[in-house]
């Protein structure tokens, strides 16, 4: 039996049945293991796919199905999950393969009496595949099925960006993303790192986005990858790069970064600020402070100053105290859904309607931490207009003393980066 195969579906298991994160279970898999780099490749592929493709798999597998697909047992969901999307999606695994390893899976994973009806649905798939053809029209269903996006999701995006628009989004969405490193300008160079690059084996150019961003478009596992791991480079997406470059923090400023983990913007800022000054990276999660503690002190920072406080109440602790303040606030994330292969299927349209007050109520608590002529840069990696411009402008209406200097939008489709949204205030 394949050990790759059986990994893969442990992790597909354990996301549906147990909600863990697919990029924290692969990780700890892919660090057991001692795979070779195209096992690595194919078990990321496996994993991810399947559940990108979510309940487009889902849609394809009840069509085999004698039972209502909510009555399969997790564990044996798993399996045709992992087989269907060999089936369907990977052109270079045999049919055969696909059957024969899932068969011999589920014996081990799920019991020998569950195999029958494993390679059951899995033949018949293979005799009959157009029998789960997507269907081919415009309407939002359609869209949603054949790109891999819940429909709701796919109605909002029409509404707000008409439908060629989203069909390039919804396509963006299911590319592989590169890996984005930004170079510690306080330790070395952007073209030492690219060296570093090369001589590693890997294919990297410089971002046209950030002077201190690279993009890794071929690579393996970089985690042997000396100067990430000595703090010369951390992992950060050159869109999000963009946030601490617009806030334009000085050395000898006094900072805050109000929504701060997991840290990458902090640390930006303060390399930025060349380690001199103070910043204040608050945030609700006290796990995730010391995160933030430990990137610090791997890239040699030290004036970061970790704070456990709601953001919201930032304005009573540092009243009319700071240059600059950060708020990248919490959001749908859906500008980094390629990135996030599970994010489009845990997101609900309630939860975004409901984003907006929480992010407004953040946006004012911080915005009192700012002296008069200070600096306030409020951010998000999501696209729609409910969660970006009109939380500015509403809090613009209530608040006379702001004034918006700047507001854009990165679409991921259009600048081939991450989706991100940022608008700079001036406290006059």
């Amino acid at each position: 039996m394949d050990k790759v195969r059986l990994a893969a579906t442990k992790i597909l298991y354990d996301v549906a049945a147990n909600g863990a994160y697919s990029n924290v279970a692969l990780s700890q898999v892919l660090r057991q293991e001692k795979f070779s780099d195209l096992d690595r490749k194919f078990c990321t592929e496996l994993v991810y796919g399947a559940i990108k493709a979510g309940a487009s798999l889902d849609w394809k597998i009840s069509k085999y199905l004698n039972r209502p697909i909510n009555k399969v047992d997790a564990k044996i969901l798993a399996v045709l999950r992992a087989g269907f999307y060999q089936i369907f999606f990977l052109d270079k695994v045999p049919n055969s393969a696909a059957v024969n390893e899932s068969v011999e899976l589920s014996k081990k994973f799920c019991g020998i009496g569950e195999s029958k009806f494993v390679n059951g649905v899995l033949r018949s798939a293979v005799r009959e595949p157009n029998k789960s053809d997507f269907p081919t029209g415009d309407d939002v269903q359609s869209l949603a099925l054949r790109t891999f996006h819940p429909a709701w999701l796919v109605k909002l995006f029409v509404e707000e960006f008409g439908l060629d628009a989203t069909k390039k989004i919804l396509d963006f969405d299911n590319t592989s993303p590169p890996l984005c490193l930004r170079v510690n300008f306080l330790k070395t160079t952007r073209e030492k790192i690219l060296d570093a690059l090369k001589n590693f084996g890997v294919q990297a150019e410089p971002s046209t986005f950030a002077p201190e961003g690279i993009i890794c478009n071929g690579h393996g596992a970089l985690d042997k990858f000396q100067p990430l791991r000595t703090g010369l480079c951390q992992v950060q997406d050159e869109s999000s790069m963009t946030a601490a470059r617009i806030l334009n923090p000085k050395a000898g400023e006094f900072v805050i970064d109000a929504c701060a983990a997991p840290g990458g913007k902090s640390t930006h800022l303060a390399e930025l600020m060349q380690n001199r000054g103070r910043i204040i990276a608050a945030d609700i999660y006290e796990t995730k402070l010391e995160h933030i503690s430990q990137n610090a002190q791997r890239l040699g920072i030290k004036i970061i100053e970790p704070l456990l406080l709601d953001a919201r109440k930032l304005g009573e602790k540092f009243p009319n105290q700071a240059d600059k303040v950060l708020v990248d606030a919490p959001c749908s994330g859906l500008g980094v859904l390629r990135r996030k292969a599970d994010l489009r299927w845990k997101k609900t349209l309630d939860e975004i309607k409901n984003l907006p007050t929480l992010q407004g109520e953040i946006l004012s608590g911080a915005a009192k931490t700012l002296k008069v002529g200070g600096t306030l840069l409020y951010s998000t990696c999501t696209i729609t207009k409910q969660e970006n411009q009109d939380v500015v402008e509403k809090f613009l209406a209530t608040h006379a003393e702001f004034e918006l200097v700047e507001m854009k939008t990165l679409l991921p489709h259009v600048t081939n980066t991450d989706g991100f949204f940022s608008a700079k205030l001036i406290r006059k």
